[in-house]
């Protein structure tokens, strides 16, 4: 089983990104189980989003402490002690960030600048479908195409930039 971590703010699309994310596993014939927890539901509030896909059904339903895979869609959270605890060892770190944070021993890193894609796409701060997009070129489990689909499914508006942003991510991540 794998098991994903999104830690994001409010208005970033954290949400969203689990929920496209569970749905490209779905297509890719994964079963898929995501959630979120967040708080006061408003702007720059600390947002986390759950995903645990696996071959089988998925039973197990807690929030993951470890994630095999950790997505920092908001750079600042990276200034946080525990946020690589949260990374079991070997596991992969996506960063949206404009510059590559210092290497982090035991865990594999990739940094995407999807603040830039989305501001580029007009779609302001939300960067779900630009760090996705750098998910996908990371995961060779989980094709650009059937993530495309899923966005085209999931966001409410502005499809074509979200799609945009999606290849513009997979495209542009530097794996570290």
């Amino acid at each position: 089983m794998k098991e994903v971590k999104f830690l994001g703010r409010g208005g970033q699309g954290v949400v969203i990104a689990s929920q496209i994310l569970a749905r490209a596993f779905f297509y890719a014939g994964f079963y898929p189980q995501c959630y979120s927890l967040f708080g006061g539901e408003r702007r720059g509030a600390p947002v986390k989003g759950f995903l645990r896909v696996d071959r089988e059904k998925v039973l197990l339903k807690c929030e993951i402490k470890k994630a095999d895979e950790l997505i920092l869609m908001a750079e600042d959270l990276m200034l946080e002690e525990d946020v690589l605890s949260q990374l079991k060892p070997g596991g992969l770190l996506l960063l949206n960030s404009s510059r590559p944070p210092a290497q982090a021993e035991g865990v594999r890193m990739a940094v995407i600048d999807a603040q830039a894609i989305a501001e580029d796409c007009g779609l302001k701060a939300i960067v779900n479908t630009a760090v996705l997009g750098a998910y996908s070129r990371l995961n060779p489990e989980l094709p650009l195409s059937l993530l495309e689909k899923a966005v085209r499914e999931s966001v409410p508006s502005k499809i074509e930039a979200n799609v945009e942003a999606l290849r513009r991510g997979y495209e542009r991540v530097s794996i570290l």
